[in-house]
């Protein structure tokens, strides 16, 4: 999830960034920023026009490209750039081979060293290629709940089935395209081209407010998102020409594993659900659970994320009764507190302007909504078959909370098609992880772990299979 389920009040902490140079410094400049025990990849980007200096900063981990800075300058061999907005500024000496400098946040100064050259990242061995062997539509469908929204998706039909059953694949959090594009990795396309090839036809489609579909992301929840899978559902009645609409499933990473759920609760048609690190607890609980995790991740004193859940809770509980601009000002207030109660290191980290974009981020639509959701009110009302799965070092949507709150909610209807499986070292992203952590997503080579694809297309093989 390029996701709003990263989102959390450490958010600050993931997202330094920012550096860049000129002449003999013109070109991209690369380093590692080591914050604790993570590790960030830096790149500077600095360009010359008539004698003036620009720049901007890459930082591919976290899939943040091209950002600006506000002033670069190259005065005596000393390349100062600076980020005013949200407190950040690097200084470095160039001695003709790299640049020896120092990059602060909040007066917290980091050493990072920089070396000519773009910053390799991995290449993505597992992106597929045309010529597929397979037929693949592009398609708009309407969303007649909503203003009448137009979706543009991709339909991949096989060849090897008649009549095949269909999998809509639902994205998680944050505004994502139908490939699930997130840090380089096109996490859908894999899944896609993978299901397809095995004689299951995939319908993805881009979010509503996102490359080619119409909408507004910007104010939509979760239960918008799902009114979006209902028309995708709808669509595909109308397409018994290439698919069985009688076998129409839903497959959701992330939040989109909570949306498949509250659709199938309500249509009895749907035929199954694949819930790919999908929330079984509250958003509340997970986003407590997800920011202890990532700060214990990032080598946070036990005190400070201590500290950070007693504040975070308190959020919260504003939020789930949410007074407009009044309570807007509470929240401010504790994270003042918060700021004045915590170590020097993370009162550095909440400066105004980050408390002022937490402030907008929590308070959003969705953040309101998520937070009050409670999974096990939909998933107690499903009676398709589901497959549940869980990477063992997941840190966003931790396993073994979530995954036991799905089946007990799925047995509390009792639902007696469930499969519940945790894959051993495989993060949120379903990759073969060391630690987890989010800086591993983006330099990893392995989009979706086979084990997994395998996981999936067995499962609904073996129940749903049209394949000649």
């Amino acid at each position: 999830m390029k996701t709003r389920l990263n989102l959390c009040i450490f958010l600050s902490f993931l997202f330094i960034t920012h550096f860049s140079s000129a002449q003999d410094i013109v070109g991209s400049w690369n380093g590692i920023l080591k914050i604790q025990t993570q590790e960030l990849p830096i790149v500077f980007n600095i360009s010359e026009n008539t004698g003036v200096l620009s720049s901007t900063m890459d930082s591919p981990s976290q899939g943040a490209m091209g950002l600006a800075t506000d002033s670069t300058t190259f005065i005596d061999n000393i390349l100062t750039i600076e980020m005013t907005k949200i407190g950040i500024n690097y200084v470095g000496t160039y001695n003709g081979t790299s640049i020896v400098g120092t990059f602060t946040q909040g007066g917290t100064p980091i050493s990072l060293d920089l070396t000519p050259g773009k910053y390799k990242v991995a290449t993505k061995l597992q992106e597929p290629k045309e010529p597929y062997p397979y037929l693949s539509e592009e398609v708009v469908f309407s969303n007649e709940n909503s203003e009448n929204i137009k979706l543009s998706g991709t339909l991949t039909i096989p060849t090897n089935a008649e009549n095949p059953p269909v999998a809509i694949l639902i994205t998680g959090s944050g505004p994502q395209n139908r490939n699930q594009e997130l840090l380089g990795h096109k996490p859908f396309l894999v899944l896609s081209d993978h299901l397809t090839r095995k004689g299951i036809a995939v319908l993805r489609y881009d979010d509503r407010g996102t490359a080619q579909s119409e909408g507004r992301y910007e104010i939509a929840t979760t239960f918008d998102f799902a009114s979006d899978v209902e028309s995708a559902v709808t669509y595909l009645k109308t397409r018994n020409d290439v698919v069985d609409i009688d076998k129409i499933g839903l497959i959701g990473h992330s939040e989109g594993g909570l949306i498949a759920p509250i659709v199938a609760s309500k249509n009895k048609e749907i035929a199954f659900c694949v819930l790919l690190a999908a929330p079984g607890i509250s958003g509340k609980q997970i986003l407590m659970t997800q920011t202890r995790k990532a700060m214990e991740l990032g080598g946070v004193s036990p005190e400070d994320i201590e500290i950070n859940e007693q504040f975070s809770s308190q959020i919260y509980e504003i939020c789930a009764d949410y007074q407009g601009e009044e309570s807007k000002e509470e929240i401010i207030a504790i994270f003042t507190e918060m700021k004045n109660s915590s170590s020097e290191m993370l009162k550095t980290q909440l400066t105004e302007g980050v408390i002022q974009q937490q402030v907008q981020l929590i308070t959003s639509p969705w953040m309101r909504t998520f937070i009050q959701i409670e999974p096990k009110d939909y998933l107690s009302k499903v009676n398709c078959p589901v497959l549940a799965i869980n990477g063992e070092k997941d840190f966003q949507v931790v396993p073994e909370m979530n995954l036991g709150g799905i089946k007990n909610a799925l047995k509390a209807n009792n639902n007696t098609d469930v499969t519940i499986n945790e894959v051993k070292d495989l993060n949120h992203l379903f990759q073969t992880s060391e630690t987890g952590s989010f800086t591993e997503y983006a330099s990893n080579e392995e989009t979706l772990s086979p084990i997994v694809l395998e996981i999936i297309s067995d499962w609904i093989n073996e129940r749903f299979s049209n394949k000649k």
